[in-house]
């Protein structure tokens, strides 16, 4: 019998402004212009009230583990007293039965001590953004008056290879532009349990950068092939964790996937913006204004109510809530549609394959053929 559907993840929004001016963030470069209204800090009683939402949910629920996500903008900046008294509240509150696990999503760039034991005392698990070497990363995470991000970044994250318990690991945005194998090696070099290579935000409508809608081209679906191959011959004890591969092989297998972004399985995530406000995942802010948003408040709503809005049932359908084109693929258990924001046209809404479909296809058949030809037996 399929379990009752379920919050699982909660991604609290701690801080609505940034210290960088990353030139592809999708909360404050698309259509999406709703952060400029938000509080730019979460207050206390805001926080009451999702520890008391998160708790109610759990206990009804009976929910072994919740993920409490925590981000914004730069959620560095809410400063360490928040992040504590949020941690705090939220495991207070929680069920004795339940396990919180804390994550934290930040460029690094205030990381000092003080948020490093702050992290040990509550068992946070930390990311950091970086898309590659200097030159890579400068390219787009720069500061607002023109200044690179890199040489910031990594010192918090060579602070982080020291505290192992801490660091989670590494996020990058694919850029064609920079060669797959040599950032691949870069970020490596930093030593992450995880890599999580991102596929820049786009849709139907608002097609990513060299991604063009209909053809059959596959810029992305070459760059990760390339970077899988580097990973895949890199002695397992050396190599960190990539998601996407991971994913991949791990749903080839018959597993689970791990990722929103691939396999059939519920997205059990929903975000709370700086001032209460019940939303679906942030990331459907790229598609247009008011797509991430349902209306509810922790003040007059649940997360069983927000369960009943349409984007979150639609999220939680698997199989069922794809499109005809995608219903009939072979590959779709593998790759799910792709991410949900990936899918939107004008015409069809969100009933369409990924704008990366044909980058996917290849990526999946490449791997699958990779390690196909690995599990042949040994000729005599």
């Amino acid at each position: 019998m399929p379990a009752r559907p379920a919050i699982r993840q909660v991604l609290l929004k701690v801080h609505s402004r940034c210290n960088l001016s990353c030139t592809y963030c999708y909360i404050y470069t698309f259509a999406d212009q709703t952060w400029l209204t938000q509080p730019r800090c979460m207050s206390r009683e805001t926080i009451d009230l999702a520890a008391k939402r998160i708790a109610e949910h759990a206990l009804l629920h009976e929910l072994a583990e919740v993920q409490v996500i925590v981000h914004g903008g730069e959620p560095l900046l809410a400063g360490v007293a928040v992040l504590d008294y949020l941690a705090t509240t939220i495991r207070m509150q929680a069920p004795q039965s339940t396990r919180v696990a804390f994550g934290l999503q930040t460029n690094g760039l205030l990381l000092n001590e003080e948020f490093l034991a702050l992290f040990r005392k509550h068992g946070f698990r930390v990311g950091v953004s970086l898309d590659g070497g200097r030159a890579d990363n400068d390219r787009h995470r720069r500061f607002a008056d023109g200044r690179g991000s890199f040489d910031g970044v990594a010192a918090a994250l060579e602070t982080l290879r020291k505290e192992p318990s801490v660091y989670s690991g590494i996020l990058a945005t694919i850029d064609l532009r920079n060669d797959p194998v040599q950032t691949y090696r870069e970020l490596a070099g930093f030593a992450p349990p995880r890599i999580d290579f991102l596929l820049p935000h786009g849709n139907w409508e608002t097609p990513p950068p060299g991604r063009s809608p209909g053809g059959q081209d596959t810029p992305y679906g070459d760059w990760l092939i390339a970077a899988f191959d580097e990973y895949y011959t890199t002695p397992t004890a050396a190599r960190p964790s990539v998601r996407i591969f991971d994913s991949i092989l791990s749903l080839l297998m018959g597993g689970p996937s791990g990722s929103e972004s691939l396999g059939l399985e519920p997205v059990d995530l929903l975000t709370v913006e700086t001032d209460g406000s019940i939303e679906q995942g942030d990331v459907l802010k790229t598609v247009g204004v008011g797509q991430a948003a349902t209306g509810m408040h922790l003040t007059t709503h649940s997360f069983d109510d927000a369960l009943e809005h349409p984007g979150l049932r639609a999220r939680l359908g698997g199989l069922a809530n794809l499109g005809p084109q995608c219903r009939q693929c072979p590959l779709v258990k593998v790759c799910g549609g792709g991410h949900y924001a990936h899918r939107f046209s004008p015409d069809n809404g969100f009933s369409n394959p990924s704008v990366y479909c044909p980058d996917l296809t290849v990526l999946i058949g490449h791997v699958r053929a990779r390690v196909l030809r690995d599990l042949q037996p040994c000729q005599p």
